[in-house]
């Protein structure tokens, strides 16, 4: 019977909002001892879902590479280095990386365009912002600080089309913005696209079985898809399965939907932890 209980509350979960890339984590969390942290109350009937998203997250901290994607590309010119210039850069596939384990590194290129996300610009720079802003510096991980020189607007004058930087190659700089980022792979070629699905909570409340008309209580904003973000071309080789962490944006597994036309990930879970600051 406690079983039962374990796995109803599990399904419960399942219709709260967990992806269909999720369930491959549920796989391995009632596999181990994972699940006795889940449910360590024999009669409980609900488990919350920050609760499993916490135990997932944590698993996947130490299981899953980290890559640079781009969600919502904007373009970086970078007016100091040629056009035809393409770096090679060492880039971690995990934060305690040693220098002397090839096989904790990838390469990322670097070229004189760049794409960063769109949310990471402001046109005015206020003191608890660390993103990139004209006149302010950031570093792009990996690789080089930046400097915004120049922003070029549409039509409209007020959506940002284009921002035009400077990099220091010296590193001698050191902006307290750190961003991820996507480099052109070589001159005029655009980076690899990738279809990304974000899920979210598939209900509104926390328990629908509650309600009366659980219908009304969908989440009609629980999916998302972003059909052409930007990877970078070590995730080409992807293989349905495949879990990785897009640095600062949480945790993807490549779908079954890919094809070696396009890859698909589905999002498994955010980094944003709510469980262990407060969840119960």
């Amino acid at each position: 019977m406690t079983s039962l209980r374990i796995v109803s509350s599990l399904l419960l979960i399942l219709m709260q909002g967990i992806s269909g890339a999720f369930i491959q984590a549920m796989i391995i969390l009632t596999a181990s001892w994972t699940l006795l942290k889940i449910s360590p109350i024999l009669d409980c009937s609900m488990i919350r879902l920050d609760r499993l998203e916490y135990h997932v997250r944590e698993e996947l901290n130490k299981t899953a590479p980290r890559v640079l994607v781009v969600l919502h590309p904007l373009k970086v010119v970078i007016t100091n280095l040629e056009s035809s210039s393409v770096m090679e850069l060492d880039a971690k596939k995990w934060p305690d990386a040693q220098a002397d384990d090839t096989s904790a590194f990838y390469k990322v290129p670097f070229s004189n365009v760049v794409y960063i996300e769109r949310s990471d610009f402001r046109i005015k720079d206020s003191k608890d912002y660390y993103g990139l802003a004209p006149g302010k510096s950031v570093l792009l991980r990996y690789a080089f600080p930046i400097k915004c020189t120049d922003v070029i607007l549409g039509d409209d004058n007020e959506t940002v089309i284009e921002i035009r930087a400077e990099y220091d190659p010296s590193k001698k700089s050191k902006p307290k913005g750190v961003l991820h980022w996507v480099a052109e792979p070589y001159p005029g070629a655009d980076p690899l696209k990738v279809e990304v699905r974000l899920f979210e909570k598939l209900f509104n409340s926390e328990n629908p079985t509650e309600l009366d008309n659980w219908f009304v209580d969908l989440n009609l904003d629980s999916k998302l898809v972003i059909p052409a973000a930007y990877a970078v071309p070590a995730l080409r080789n992807a293989a349905v399965g495949d879990t990785f962490q897009f640095e600062r944006l949480g945790y993807f597994t490549a779908d079954k939907d890919s094809t070696a036309e396009k890859l698909v990930f589905n999002r498994t879970v955010t980094l944003k932890d709510t469980y262990c600051k407060g969840g119960k």
